[in-house]
């Protein structure tokens, strides 16, 4: 066994966490003025031991709280994390902090599914998980071995909580967010005294979004550089993966290969040649065709037209009529629900390898995501792995998804409150080129599925040829999966051993 349940349990807790059910809801009063008694952090501390790529490991999961403090040394939140520190001699031992998008998403997914040393089993063939019990599996191929790993759970998810008088909301923003996680490194740093440690971050879907973010609010607020930046499912730039925006020209085009590939996959184009050619292919025909005859709008000649027709109907299983009809722009999401509708059926948007038989046959778009049917299964899994496996005994709830308020009260305005701004699509990739620019060393690794239809990985590339990001830089790897293309066991693998040797590649630059 790569796991042992049999270890001896060390649970830390605080004089106030013992009875942090009635402490944590205590106001005291003081000058008249009411405050809430803020406890010391709680830590549940448990040993383990396992076999992570073939090397045998001691390492202790240190489940619990680090306070971001304010200019006052004061407690604004609690931002709880899963640490698992190998027991190791070697100095400088390397840290990769990872989370997932939302925004609004405790780490459960990257956790659960893909890096944390035990994994919960789901299909990988994309068939529905059915109900609990639901197996959990030790994961020895995860990158333990190679780095120690933070998984981060944000203010509003999981157990982190804004303290004291600070509001909630003063974290739920791209600014406000990008700032606390950072601060949450800085802090995390100190107490643990791994100042001078490599430092990784590994982010999902917004988790790139804040990644990218995080990497130069480190530099220039904290005067950390970070060693390498992991991308699962990237979304810096969000033009390029809002296929419900109308005449947004740009995600008409860096979805076609991600149609391209359900199609392929569902077996409504001819898949008689390789699915590189036909991927590279479906590439070739969104950039040089079609993305001129979008331009050209209604100066489109009526040859011209036919021929697009029939290359976006070659490449996406669709009809002829159909594609008439959505003027040659077709919605990604309406997508989902159009390809397999002779069958009743929709497909999945996070992963289009799932499929889901809705009631209403004649609706635009999926009236649900297929590909959530795993919710339940990651849920269960971490429940039972924290109160078992890390002995978490706490009456705090455990928030996943997050707290209902949040993605109500994002903000996602980039400007002080009474300066002029103007919306416009998110964009972190800038704040990345400034950070690789700065700090020549730091590579960056995009992983991406082919049936992901909320981050195309045709956006990826699309987005990170762009701004001034040199293409040495970039890493790009494809997985059989979707947006969590962990799901998918092969890709699983892969993903990790891609991982694992991305890292090992970045350590040798400061051997």
């Amino acid at each position: 066994m790569a796991y042992f349940k049999n270890f001896k349990t060390v649970v830390i807790f605080t004089l106030s966490a013992l009875s942090i059910n009635v402490a944590y809801a205590e106001e005291v009063s003081a000058s008249n003025n009411s405050k809430k008694l803020i406890p010391e952090a709680t830590q549940f501390v448990t040993q383990h031991k396992g076999t992570f790529n073939g090397k045998k490991l001691k390492y202790k999961v240190v489940a619990g709280e680090t306070y971001l403090l304010n200019k006052d040394e004061g407690p604004t939140a609690s931002v709880f994390s899963f640490d698992y520190i190998v027991a190791d001699d070697k100095e400088n031992r390397p840290v990769t902090f990872i989370w997932n998008g939302g925004p609004g998403s405790s780490s459960n997914w990257l956790h659960m599914g893909a890096y944390g040393p035990k994994r919960v089993v789901v299909p990988s063939d994309a068939a529905h998980p059915g109900a609990a019990p639901y197996e959990l599996k030790d994961a020895p191929e995860t990158i333990l071995d190679v780095t120690d790993m933070v998984f981060v759970d944000p203010v509003g998810t999981g157990y982190s909580r804004a303290l004291g008088e600070t509001e909630s909301k003063a974290f739920w923003g791209l600014n406000e967010d990008t700032s606390a996680i950072a601060d949450f490194i800085a802090q995390w740093l100190t107490k643990e005294n791994r100042w001078n440690a490599p430092i990784f971050l590994l982010g999902e879907s917004y988790g790139t979004t804040r990644a990218a973010a995080v990497s130069k609010v480190l530099m220039d607020k904290h005067l950390i550089n970070v060693n390498g930046i992991i991308f699962v499912s990237q979304a810096l730039d969000y033009q390029g993966s809002s296929p419900y925006v109308d005449d947004n020209i740009i995600s008409y085009i860096t979805y076609i290969p991600t149609l391209a590939a359900t199609a392929w996959y569902h077996k409504k184009v001819d898949t008689s040649g390789s699915f590189e050619a036909f991927i590279d292919a479906s590439r070739q025909f969104a950039v040089d065709e079609l993305l001129p005859a979008l331009f050209k709008g209604n100066t489109l000649s009526t040859a011209e037209r036919a021929r697009i027709v029939e290359g976006l109907q070659r490449y996406t299983g669709l009809s002829k009529q159909y594609i008439e009809r959505t003027d040659l722009r077709i919605n990604a999401f309406r997508f989902a629900k159009e390809l397999l509708r002779d069958e009743g059926v929709a497909v999945g948007l996070l992963d289009g390898r799932y499929k889901l038989d809705e009631r209403d046959d004649l609706s635009a778009n999926p009236t649900q995501d297929a590909s959530k049917a795993i919710a339940p299964a990651y849920k269960a899994a971490l429940m039972k792995y924290m109160h078992t496996d890390l002995n978490v005994q706490w009456k705090r709830k455990y928030l996943n998804p997050s707290d209902t308020e949040l993605s109500d009260n994002w903000r996602w305005r980039t400007a002080p409150d009474g300066q002029s701004w103007e919306p416009k699509y998110v964009n972190t990739a800038p704040d990345l080129s400034y950070a690789l620019r700065s700090n020549p060393q730091m590579k960056v690794m995009v992983a991406s599925g082919y049936y992901d239809m909320v981050t195309p990985f045709f956006d990826a590339e699309y987005t990170l040829n762009r701004h001034g990001i040199n293409a040495d830089k970039i890493d790009y790897y494809y997985y059989h999966g979707g947006h969590m293309m962990y799901v998918h066991g092969p890709a699983r693998v892969s993903l990790l051993k891609d991982t694992r040797d991305f890292i090992k590649k970045q350590l040798s630059q400061n051997p």
